[in-house]
């Protein structure tokens, strides 16, 4: 992919190595020439200074032909500017932005570019942290409404149904992993020893999916 970067703080800069390792396309865009020194040594992507909602600068970093669209600087009001320019103006397929206030973030979010609200993503994953300790996320969506989380089941539940533990509209069983395989359940698959499965649940029922881990169904 192509992809243009707005912020080479320390969130673009880590970001823009990943992908260049990856053998991505990077073009990073930044006010301040000194944020290259985050980057590594030979960095092989194009580095532009200047403002990331400048058209002429967004232009000579090639966002006509980009593939994806990343804002992470410092200010809501750049990174709210220069996604939309990117997705109204350009088009770009892919555009992400980082919103420090979840109150923007939530109308850009509403307006189809999707954002990352760091307090409120901070907040939700030391939360889980400290309350579902066992429950290990692997993906969030939208801003952290839903996850995507792996467990393994606990003793208790040697037997039992997985369609069980399935809640409409809160909790869903993805897939399980049985001695190093992966299948995908039915509601009668019976739990086995050491079973580690992937749930797909709303964050609002993290507790009742604890519950279920924690003690017997139905006590």
């Amino acid at each position: 992919m192509r992809v243009v970067i707005v912020g080479c703080g320390r969130v673009g800069s880590a970001l823009a190595t990943r992908l260049v390792n990856e053998g991505h396309d990077v073009r990073i865009i930044d006010r301040e020439p000194k944020t290259r020194a985050l980057l590594p040594v030979g960095f092989p992507g194009q580095v532009l200074h200047g403002n990331g909602f400048s058209r002429t600068l967004l232009e000579a970093a090639g966002i006509e032909h980009a593939d994806a669209f990343v804002a992470v600087t410092s200010g809501d009001n750049t990174n709210i500017v220069s996604a939309r320019t990117a997705r109204e103006t350009y088009r770009v397929p892919i555009v992400l932005a980082r919103i420090y206030d979840p109150r923007r973030a939530d109308i850009y979010r509403d307006l189809g570019i999707p954002t990352i609200a760091s307090v409120r993503w901070t907040a939700d994953r030391l939360h889980q942290m400290l309350l579902h300790r066992h429950l290990t996320p692997e993906l969030s969506f939208g801003n952290g409404e839903t996850l995507l989380l792996r467990s393994q089941l606990p003793a208790h539940l040697t037997g039992r149904r997985l369609g069980e533990l399935e809640v409409d509209g809160e909790i869903r069983l993805v897939e399980v992993t049985r001695g190093g395989r992966s299948f995908l359940p039915t509601h009668s698959t019976a739990a086995e020893p050491e079973d580690l499965i992937t749930f797909a649940v709303a964050a609002e029922a993290l507790t009742r999916l604890r519950g279920f881990l924690d003690k017997e169904l139905g006590t």
